[in-house]
């Protein structure tokens, strides 16, 4: 079981690391847009910031572009975890960068035929995207839990890790479907840490505590 903040938000990442709980970093163009930084010297920040994996996805939309960025992604951090687009291109640098190595993982996966035809390639890991898949009116948790079914009776040893992953019960909906690996935001996190009970029976205890004067 692996949990990763998905940010690059490095005051969340340093609070985040601090939990003691998670295994790394995920990031995306979109998410690494936000922080108006430079590339690289954002992902060495990161990378500075936990002892865990960092990952980053090539942008480029060819298999020889995405394959040098991984390369270039290594240099900047030798835990990088190379996120590849799925589509033919990203089979194709999958298949080589594993030969290398490189540590893989086939985002952007709405099927299990998707799924399956990444991990042939050799990847790491797989993203479906939970919340997504939901949005257009289908069950993100049918399809990771057919991708799940699907590499264990296959014997696959691909990890699937949800993305997409919107609040603390659909973490725990994942988890129940046996998923390798969740990340999702700080806010969720931060979120599954609390319970309203916990705060009332804390206060209880502190409470009697000081009634008695100890």
């Amino acid at each position: 079981m692996e949990f990763y903040i998905d940010t690059a938000d490095l005051a969340q990442i340093k609070e985040a690391m601090s939990w003691g709980i998670l295994e790394g970093v995920t990031t995306n163009p979109s998410i690494v847009a936000r922080e108006k930084r430079g590339f690289e010297e954002l992902i060495r920040e990161i990378a500075r910031e936990t002892p865990g994996k960092v990952w980053c996805e090539v942008i480029g939309t060819d298999a020889d572009t995405m394959v040098e960025e991984a390369r270039m992604f290594r240099n900047w951090a030798d835990r990088v975890v190379v996120k590849l687009p799925m589509g033919a291109e990203g089979v194709k640098a999958a298949s080589r960068l594993s030969k290398e190595g490189i540590e893989t993982n086939m985002t952007l996966v709405y099927s299990v035929g998707q799924a399956v035809l990444a991990a042939k390639a050799g990847v790491g890991y797989v993203s479906p995207y939970l919340g997504r898949v939901d949005d257009v009116a289908w069950s993100g948790a049918t399809l990771i839990g057919g991708i799940v079914e699907t590499f264990a009776r296959l014997g696959l040893p691909t990890k699937v890790i949800a993305a997409s992953v919107r609040g603390p019960q659909q973490v725990i909906d994942m988890l129940n479907l046996g998923v390798h690996a969740v990340t999702t935001s700080y806010s969720v996190w931060a979120a599954m840490m609390k319970h309203p009970m916990t705060d009332i029976g804390l206060e209880g205890f502190l409470r009697d505590w000081k009634e008695a004067g100890l």
